[in-house]
């Protein structure tokens, strides 16, 4: 279970920092990050108290005046919400609490029909006979409704006996999400520091002068790049001054190293990496194994049983023998969620082989899932946020050391309030999340693209439990995967633009000041590596410091010697 903000905590933070961050008089609801993933014997109480549907204080939270049972889907009696006057552009956070009968489980979606259009899915769980499962999501509307209804059905169309307990329906307007968004990142990216300056007996030095510059950030926000970058001095510049991760976009995928059974090649991959760490840069490896069969290499198809294992051990002998302790991530088995080409092969146990021998290969390395439509939708029945947690637990239960949660984010139209429940529920596993191949459908135009990115990025940053950020934009003169950054002239487009601006806003600007009658300065900073240079008469120092996650004030001290 993920802990909700207790509200004092929240008053105090509000009254203590600027105003131009949040406002000290905010009277709107908190976000609630609780979920679950347990099966609970009773439900637990509505989120928010229910929220809009709130409940008869006379009944017990599970029983809801706004529950019916007659609405009729597929020839389907189901469970549905009857709202009135929900209105355009409200962010609206939805929970309940479900369990099934009549079968063992079953995957349960809620979807929402309004006057002029049906949300396919605004939230999804998987649940089981004889205890409670949690269902989080959330949904915005294009247009307002004076009658809409939830209802809930087996995702594979069948028919269930579905029960629904403690449902909420909170709703934010953009600028409350917005300072919710906020108030995380003030208490998750960035802390409090105080500079104590003293000279060489111990003494506090009044009237020090003070300059602060960040000149790293703690935060890993990167982008695909591909071997077009090598020799493109232009392009080189423009990413170097941006990001500080990188992931190859396609040359360390098996297809690209090895085409021909035999002829394994890393020069590319060899280039691009030296590249990365010339410019201070840390890079993702992607990826060991893909699990759809089309992006494997087309010898690689025909072997079965002992030659396609001994081409297995081969690949990943050699990719992790030839980068042992260069990538920070790994991408095990791609996309392990709609695709099982390897496990129909080489057995169920296939996956798990994999892990497993590339923890042996790289133990520095943080092992990862990863896989799409986990976040941008719910209505994919094979990447529902409690599909994803099942594989991990699986991996788990068979011993299996997979550290990292990787949500690719190929979005068209991202929906906020599913995205923020969704990491929610992943949340609960403890394990570091990062959206690893974000970008906005080509579909969609560069303004909107620029629009929906700020959306997607905002949500990431404003998670506490999202360790890092990689955008899949990698350059190419004839145009990008779904998305690009710049023009061919390396001038930003509409989503660069968005880029940039969420860089800047995301970084402490030059800090000045003076020590006051105690000596200290005191400043709130995004976490990262900071230089001070200080001033006292006619001695000046210079020193660096860290600044890591944590609730309290971080304090640094800097002695000024008599001849500094």
């Amino acid at each position: 279970m993920q802990q909700d903000i207790p509200f004092y905590v929240l008053i105090l933070f509000f009254l203590l920092i600027p105003t131009s961050l949040v406002s000290p008089l905010y009277d709107g609801p908190l976000y609630d990050f609780t979920a679950y993933t347990e099966c609970k014997e009773k439900p637990e109480e509505p989120l928010y108290g229910g929220g809009i549907l709130k409940s008869d204080q006379q009944s017990p939270p599970a029983v809801q005046d706004n529950i019916v049972s007659s609405y009729v889907v597929n020839n389907i009696y189901v469970p549905s919400l009857v709202l009135h006057n929900l209105t355009q552009g409200t962010i609206y956070t939805f929970s309940a609490w479900v369990r099934v009968k009549g079968s063992s489980s079953a995957m349960i979606r809620a979807t929402l029909e309004t006057e002029k259009e049906t949300y396919d899915c605004i939230g999804t769980v998987s649940a089981k006979l004889g205890c409670w499962s949690f269902l989080k999501g959330g949904f915005v509307l294009n247009w307002p409704s004076n009658l809409s209804i939830i209802f809930f059905q087996n995702a594979d169309g069948k028919d269930i006996n579905i029960e629904v307990a403690s449902p909420s329906l909170q709703p934010f307007t953009k600028q409350q999400w917005e300072t919710n968004q906020q108030y995380t990142i003030n208490t998750k990216r960035k802390r409090a520091v105080t500079i104590h300056v003293s000279d060489s007996n111990g003494r506090r030095l009044q009237g020090a002068s003070i300059c602060i510059e960040q000149i790293s950030k703690e935060f890993l926000f990167g982008s695909a790049i591909a071997h077009t970058i090598l020799g493109n001095v232009p392009y080189q510049n423009w990413f170097v001054k941006r990001f500080n991760a990188a992931v190859f976009e396609n040359e360390l995928k098996w297809y690209a190293t090895e085409p021909d059974e035999g002829k394994v090649n890393y020069t590319i991959s060899d280039q691009m990496l030296q590249f990365v760490r010339t410019k201070n840069i840390v890079a993702r490896g992607h990826n060991i194994f893909w699990e759809d069969p089309k992006y494997n290499p087309p010898w690689v198809l025909n072997l079965t049983g002992t030659q396609l294992q001994s081409a297995v051990n081969s690949r990943i002998q050699s990719l992790m023998s030839q980068y042992r302790n260069e990538f920070i991530h790994w991408d095990v088995s791609n996309e392990m969620l709609h695709f099982d080409f390897y496990e129909q092969r080489l057995g169920s146990d296939a996956t798990l082989h994999f892990f497993e021998t590339a923890h042996e290969s790289d133990p520095l390395s943080t092992l990862f899932m990863n896989d799409f439509n986990v976040v941008e939708t719910c209505s994919d029945v094979n990447s529902t946020v409690d599909a994803y947690i099942s594989r991990v637990k699986e991996l788990r239960r068979n011993g299996i050391l997979m550290d990292g949660i990787g949500l690719e984010g190929h979005f068209t139209i991202p929906n906020p309030p599913l995205i923020r429940a969704i990491l929610d529920k992943l949340a609960t596993l403890g394990l570091p999340i990062w959206l690893t191949e974000v970008d906005i459908s080509k579909t969609i135009d560069t303004d909107s693209q620029g629009n929906y990115l700020e959306q997607v990025l905002r949500e990431g940053f404003s998670h506490p439990a999202v360790n890092g950020i990689m955008l899949w934009t990698a350059y190419h003169p004839n145009g990008c995967y779904q998305m690009c950054l710049t023009d061919k002239n390396f001038k930003n487009l509409a989503a660069g633009d968005v880029v940039d601006k969420l860089l800047q806003e995301w970084k402490t600007g030059r800090v000045e000041g003076v020590t006051d009658v105690h000596g200290s300065y005191s400043f709130y900073g995004f976490l990262g590596e900071y230089t001070v240079t200080v001033n006292y008469g006619n001695r000046t120092t210079k020193s660096t410091f860290s600044l890591s996650r944590g609730q309290e004030t971080e304090h640094f001290t800097i002695t000024l010697s008599s001849n500094s």
